[in-house]
Order: C-alpha cells, then sequence, then structure tokens
C-alpha cells in the first residue's frame, strides 16, 4: 500500500516528493507501517492522514479514544488476528460487524474477519497509532492462548519471591498440569506448522513471551501468563531431560516429538539463567525437509560444477563460509550426501550433531570432558579415513591439523566465519597457517547467505527506476528490461510478503593464478579482484541474479550481500 498512499498524498500536497522518499526508506530499515512511519516522522498528522483515508476510501472515520468498545465485542476479533491486521471491532449493528482499520484497502483482513467471525464487515479509518493504543487497552493480558488458560487456576502454581526459593517439587509438579503440557505442545506444534527454525521462550521483569524464528526473523507469537514461566520452562527441562533444580549454568538437551503419520522432529534445546529467569531457545531439526540434493540448494550451473569439482578430487580442503544461520550445515551435508558410498569411511566432528545420515560416523563434540575439534580430528587420523568433516576451525590447532590431514591424502570439509570466500584466505594465515600450506590444502572456498523469497500467493510486479537497480549492481542493459517482483502480504505468508528462503552461493576455486597471490601476500581486496577477474561470481552478483529471475526483492539484496 505504501507506495499507492504515497503518491496520492504528493498529487494531493499532503507530503513532499522528498518526504515520501525518506518515510519509504525509514520503513524499509524499521519494518514499521508506512502510514505509522509518516506519523511518527512528523510528515503529516493523523487527523489529516485519517481524514484523508476516509475521502479516499469512502468510508467514515472514527477516533477510538472516544469509545469505550465492550468486551463482548473485543471477543469477537483474537488478539493476534487484532494485531496481524491492526484492526479493531467497535461495534455490531445487526448482522454486520463495524471494524477500524488503518488500511481500508486490506482485503485479505477484511476477508479473514468475515471468515472468522460469521459477520458481514463495515469497515471505519483510525490512525495507526489509535488503532496501536486500542489493541493495547482491550487485548491487555490476553492472547490467542487465553481459550486453553480458562480452566487454570491461579492457585495450581505459585510464583515464589526469588527463583532461589522456588520449590523443585512444586515445579515438577505445576509443569505437569495439563494446561501447561498442552500449552507446550501447543507452542512445539504451532512451530511446526508455521514451519519456524527456531523457538525463543523469555521471560522479563513484567512480561513473558514467545517468539519463532521464520524465514530468519523473529515474530512474537504468544504472551502467557507471567504466573506460568516458571512451569513452562520447567516443562520444557523435563521434556528435554534436562535438571530443573539447576537454574544458574546453562544448559543443553534434546526434545524429540512424534507427529501423525509416523513423522518425527528433533529439538534441540539451549536453556541460559537471565536476570529474570531462564530463556530457552529451541532450534526445529526436521529431518523430513532436510535439502540433501545439491542441484535444488540455490548453486548456478557453474557453480555447482566448480563445487562438486572440488568435493570430489581424493584430498584437498573445502571450505564452506558464512554468518550462524546461513545455511553452511546444509551445505556440508548435502555435499556428504553426495560423497556418501560403502567405498569410503567418512568421520564428522560437529557441535553439535543436528542430523543423524546412515552410513556416516559422526562425533559429538564435549569440551567438558576435552572432546573438541581438534582431539577428534586426531582420533579420526587413527581410523583410516578417507573424508572427514569438522563443524568448525576456531584456532590454529585445529587448522593446523585440518591442513596436514588434506595435505597427506584426506578429503577435509570444514567452516569458517568470515564475510566471503577470499577474506577466508586472510582469516587463516591470521591464524598462523603458512601461506604456502594453505595454497597447497585448500582446493575451494565457498561462501553462502540465505534470502527470503517472494511469496508466490501474493507475488506481484513492482516498479522501480533503472538509477534503483543500477546503484545496487544490476548492469545497465539487464536494468532496462528487469522485472522485479515483491510480495503484497497474505495469509500463507502471515502478510509478511515473503515464504521460504533461498540460498546465494560464492565459489572461489584454488586456481594457480589464485595460490600465486596468496604466495605474494596479496590483501583480501585483491584476491577478490583477481577472483572474479578469474570468472568468480560474488554474493552480490549470485543475489542479483536472484533478484531478475523474480525470487527475491531488493531489500533481501542489499540486507544480505555487500557492495562489489
Amino acid at each position: 500500500m505504501s507506495n499507492r498512499l504515497g503518491e496520492l498524498l504528493v498529487r494531493e500536497n499532503l507530503i513532499s516528493l522528498t518526504q515520501l522518499k525518506d518515510a519509504q526508506d525509514v520503513q524499509r530499515k524499521s519494518g514499521e507501517k508506512f502510514q505509522y512511519v509518516l506519523t511518527k516522522q512528523g510528515f503529516i498528522g493523523e487527523r489529516e492522514l485519517t481524514s484523508f483515508l476516509s475521502k479516499q476510501y469512502g468510508v467514515p472515520s472514527i477516533n477510538l479514544a472516544d469509545f469505550e468498545i465492550d468486551e463482548d465485542i473485543i471477543k469477537l476479533v483474537p488478539r493476534d488476528m487484532a494485531l496481524q491486521h491492526q484492526v479493531v471491532p467497535v461495534q455490531r449493528a445487526g448482522s454486520s460487524l463495524i471494524v477500524a482499520m488503518s488500511d481500508p484497502s486490506n482485503l485479505h483482513a477484511i476477508d479473514d474477519l468475515k471468515f472468522l467471525t460469521g459477520y458481514n464487515i463495515e469497515v471505519v479509518v483510525a490512525s495507526e497509532e489509535a488503532i496501536r493504543n486500542a489493541i493495547a487497552r482491550y487485548y491487555e493480558q490476553k492472547s490467542n492462548i487465553a481459550a486453553l488458560m480458562e480452566e487454570f487456576q491461579e492457585d495450581q502454581v505459585e510464583v515464589a519471591e526469588t527463583e532461589a526459593e522456588e520449590d523443585v517439587v512444586d515445579l515438577e509438579r505445576s509443569s505437569e498440569e495439563a494446561p501447561v503440557v498442552r500449552l507446550v505442545n501447543l507452542i512445539l506444534v504451532d512451530a511446526i506448522k508455521k514451519a519456524a527454525s527456531d523457538i525463543h521462550i523469555e521471560p522479563y521483569e513484567k512480561s513473558f513471551r514467545v517468539r519463532y524464528r521464520i524465514d530468519g526473523s523473529l515474530y512474537e507469537i504468544l504472551s502467557p501468563p507471567q504466573k506460568l514461566k516458571n512451569a513452562i520452562i520447567s516443562r520444557v527441562k523435563i521434556m528435554a531431560n534436562l535438571d530443573i533444580a539447576e537454574r544458574r549454568l546453562p544448559q543443553d538437551g534434546r526434545i524429540k516429538i512424534k507427529l501423525g503419520g509416523g513423522r518425527e522432529m528433533d529439538f534441540r534445546v539451549s536453556v541460559m539463567p537471565t536476570l529474570f529467569g531462564e530463556k530457552i531457545v529451541m532450534r526445529l531439526l526436521d529431518k523430513g525437509n532436510l535439502q540433501l540434493d545439491m542441484t535444488k540448494l540455490g548453486f548456478e550451473h557453474s557453480q555447482i560444477d566448480a563445487f562438486k569439482n572440488a568435493i570430489d578430487r581424493p584430498y584437498g580442503m573445502v571450505l564452506v563460509t558464512g554468518p550462524t544461520g546461513s545455511g553452511k550445515t546444509t551445505t556440508l551435508y548435502s555435499a556428504l550426501s553426495e560423497l556418501n558410498k560403502t567405498t569410503d569411511n567418512i568421520s564428522t566432528a560437529e557441535d553439535p550433531v543436528e542430523f543423524n545420515l546412515p552410513g556416516i560416523n559422526q562425533c559429538q563434540m564435549n569440551d567438558a570432558i576435552g572432546l573438541n575439534f581438534a582431539a577428534a580430528l586426531r582420533c579420526f587420523l587413527r581410523q583410516d579415513p578417507d573424508i572427514i568433516m569438522v563443524g568448525e576451525i576456531r584456532d590454529f590447532e585445529t587448522a593446523e591439523i585440518a591442513v596436514k590431514a588434506a595435505l597427506t591424502g584426506h578429503l577435509v570439509l570444514s567452516t569458517l566465519h568470515t564475510n566471503d570466500a577470499p577474506s577466508t584466505v586472510s582469516r587463516l594465515l591470521n591464524m598462523g597457517v603458512e601461506p604456502f600450506l594453505v595454497t597447497a590444502s585448500v582446493n575451494a572456498i565457498v561462501a553462502q547467505r540465505l534470502a527470503r523469497r517472494v511469496c508466490k500467493d501474493c507475488k506481484e510486479p513492482v516498479k522501480v527506476t533503472i538509477e534503483q537497480l543500477t546503484d545496487i549492481g544490476v548492469p545497465l542493459e539487464k536494468a532496462k528490461t528487469a522485472q522485479i517482483f515483491r510480495g503484497t502480504g497474505c495469509r500463507t505468508c502471515s502478510d509478511t510478503g515473503y515464504k521460504g528462503r533461498v540460498a546465494l552461493y560464492e565459489v572461489m576455486l584454488a586456481t594457480d593464478e589464485l595460490k600465486e597471490f596468496i604466495l605474494q601476500g596479496v590483501s583480501s581486496v585483491e584476491l577478490k579482484r583477481e577472483a572474479i577477474r578469474l570468472g568468480m561470481k560474488t554474493l552480490r552478483q549470485a543475489a542479483i541474479g536472484k533478484l531478475l529471475e523474480g525470487m527475491t526483492t531488493i531489500d533481501e539484496v542489499v540486507n544480505n550481500t555487500a557492495a562489489d
């Protein structure tokens, strides 16, 4: 809506073109609604904007602060839907429900409300700020789990004055109460349905919230009552076989649940003590969704050929780099799956082991007893290995052993945390690995990122200027004919405009020319320039390729890759 509304406001001289561009820039960075940004930045008054929208769409305007909405009316629209669509039910009129919205053109919201309530929906327009205040006022202490909690009595859980005084027996008993068990099960199953990658359960001084990470971004899903905080946390700890009496130290565990159709889901559980209780983060590990087919990961044809050529060599080192959550593990597992043959002995050192791969010997690291990557690598070399995978090269000791293994007839796969492929060489040199050992051992370095995909169900073309495209690196010839898409937001993508992610790759092969540059001690910038000259496609170029194919947006290109 932002482009259309912005153009109308400029046409009516209510805001200037400069203010429109500034507001769009702020919106892209903050993720806030366009109308909220306009009023927050002071470009237009709330009443003026509401009056304009009322005339533009032919619907009455309303000042929500002047209304006292009946609780029975509020109950007609659940809190999560009110938050999702930024709507507030105002009153009933026969077979119609009058609903205040900041965006009267949001037909998805109107259809959802009509389907949910069974009423005809009549729209009145209110300012974004007024709707936010009304939601906070009328839905306070409520959530879409309210019905589930109706039978839960306050005397079923006692919250002690301090964490230390909590009775462990009482905690264990309360964590087994039916409403708490059902609530935790609801959180786990709902996260699976929403294709979340992580669940965050977070206690604060006066609030308690549950967030899901979906397609790389965190969204608040629930705000359970404060009195359930310790019971919920204890329930998760019991499911993960953790010590509920220990609340001062971090703990790690695992939960496995069985779903319908024989499907199993693993949750990797991490518990961390915080100021107001224990925070829990659960990583969802769905083996059924693990993509082991390299051709479907996001590699371009030339890149996948280069990568396969690197891992098909009998010895040497292949490194995958990128930040946490960029899909490095999936890429390594797909490579191992490709290499997994009965004729080869494959061993992996992982921290933690995320998925079980049949036919591969996977070793879980345990620093508490001295089993780290370096110790596991030494052991592997006495186990008649052909292929070794090291979860991460973190220090000189691990790097040294990995290089020696690569030089003595073994294929070594591993990861590092660097920004791009060329800077990985500098990282190895900074660790203390000699340049001649780097050139002798490394076959290829792959850098990767994950960009959000445009939702297919609400995908639509968007007008962008040639300057916008050339500014991010799109060649002028392609910018002139490019068709760019975006998601407008729908039920499928929870009104985000994105559904799923696509991997971006930068594959740098260790050619003779690049090895010569490394031996000369050139900088990462010079190494990158030479790699591009030799045909390497950078992360930004890969992102632009996905943009021109209609898979992602300009914002995702800019947010996930650096300019070349």
